[in-house]
């Protein structure tokens, strides 16, 4: 026990620039408190002790703010990091080295007892603040949840998902590779690399392509008209604005 807690310690410290040190992680963060006492939650329930099991998890609540279901499985170094308004359904698993942010939701889409509900991170999973990720399916390992995005479907080791509904804007094709502490920020608060989500992108891809059909047939015109060609219907007509389309989509 006494080990699992130096690693839990030592992965809070390495994770969070806040961390001072030791005595500071025991005593003023509720992520671990949470941790260390599904631990005791988890091992009641296994034991058939369910009441006892359900009952340490209420007081969990009530003295951190996260929800974990004592049938819940959580692995090794998994970071609760704020974690006020985290919710663990009973079916989750989460996988060593996990970062979950506050107001996180591993909830469940299906009313059927005994089946699969929640979800299961793999190693490595980041789930930024406000995310929830909601059915019975396997989220990779090394992928990220944005910050507030709903994923309800399976996600690839190493992706990066955004929006409600999530969709996945990067594919590491290293997953669990090493990465500077920048980088893992972005699922904290919703920041990626790009800076773009999918539908902005395609927004902008074809308002540029617009543009430069407009561009052509100006040229056209141009021709047309130094060879003697009257076009001046197709000239007054209203000027695109690509500027202030992109900008409304910014």
């Amino acid at each position: 026990m006494f080990s699992r807690l130096r690693e839990d310690i030592a992965s809070i410290r390495e994770r969070d620039p806040a961390a001072r040190n030791t005595w500071e992680v025991v005593s003023c963060y509720p992520g671990l408190h949470a941790v260390v006492m599904h631990r005791w939650a988890n091992a009641c329930w296994q034991a058939g002790l369910k009441w006892l099991a359900r009952f340490i998890s209420h007081l969990t609540r009530g003295l951190t703010g996260i929800e974990i279901h004592p049938g819940a499985t959580i692995g090794r170094r998994v970071f609760i990091d704020h974690g006020f308004g985290v919710v663990i359904g009973e079916t989750a698993v989460i996988g060593d080295d996990c970062t979950i942010y506050q107001g996180v939701t591993l909830g469940g889409t299906s009313l059927a007892k005994g089946a699969k509900r929640h979800p299961t991170l793999g190693r490595g999973v980041i789930v930024g603040a406000g995310a929830k990720v909601l059915g019975g399916f396997v989220v990779g390992d090394g992928a990220k949840v944005g910050s507030n995005a709903v994923v309800t479907r399976a996600l690839p080791p190493g992706a990066t998902a955004v929006g409600n509904p999530a969709r996945v804007i990067q594919r590491n094709e290293t997953p669990g590779a090493p990465e500077p502490a920048a980088a893992r920020l972005f699922a904290a608060y919703g920041v990626v690399a790009n800076g773009d989500d999918p539908l902005s992108k395609a927004l902008h891809g074809l308002i540029n392509q617009v543009a430069a059909q407009e561009r052509q047939i100006e040229a056209m015109l141009g021709a047309m008209k130094g060879a003697g060609i009257g076009c001046q219907h197709l000239e007054e007509m209203r000027r695109f604005d690509a500027d202030q389309l992109n900008r409304l989509v910014d």
